[in-house]
């Protein structure tokens, strides 16, 4: 028996982030949730959302019914994963980096956009489950719109958040702003 192990949302702007499991055989599926928290400031700084990575696939697994005997896991080759790994090798869970396709990157993707649409009010028809460039320009536009309201979404521990992308919407804000203002004066 196999256990697939994906991630969503780990390199995206804003949002929680997502791990998810899926037993290949039986088709059982589970998603545990790493708080945007975790990639800001200290959290960020002392790897905590690797540390806690660890935890939710312990209690993934567990859940699960894992048997290290019997069973594999293949999982996303992401750096989100470095710690998981070492802990196999710890433990002697036998592990394969992977890519990961299909119905659980499907879904865990999935639950990602549900997180952002129903969660934090990310409207954007242009939001898809494919992550990459146009996601981050749709989200970094949200966040852009309402700034000062929604900066506490961002993963601000993101280096380049704090060198380059939240200056840039800052200024993209105080645009929209004073578009807004100008259509309301006509």
């Amino acid at each position: 028996m196999t256990i697939e192990i994906d991630d969503s949302g780990t390199g995206d702007l804003v949002g929680d982030a997502f791990i998810g499991f899926l037993r290949q055989e039986t088709g059982e599926m589970l998603f545990k949730a790493l708080s945007v928290e975790l990639f800001k400031d200290d959290n960020w700084k002392n790897k905590e959302p690797y540390k806690m990575t660890v935890d939710l696939v312990k209690e993934g697994l567990k859940e699960l019914k894992f048997d290290k005997k019997t069973e594999k896991v293949l999982m996303c080759r992401g750096n989100i994963f470095d710690q998981v790994r070492e802990y196999f090798n710890d433990v002697g869970i036998k592990c394969e980096d992977a890519i990961i396709e299909g119905k659980l990157q499907d879904a865990v993707e999935d639950r990602l956009v549900e997180h952002l649409r129903n969660d934090l009010g990310v409207r954007s028809k242009k939001l898809t489950n494919k992550s990459g460039a146009k996601r981050y320009f749709v989200l970094f536009n949200w966040v852009s719109y309402d700034f000062f309201k929604r900066e506490k979404y961002v993963k601000s521990g993101f280096k380049k958040w704090n060198t380059i992308w939240r200056e840039r919407a800052i200024e993209r804000y105080e645009e929209s702003r004073a578009n807004r203002n100008r259509k309301k004066r006509y």
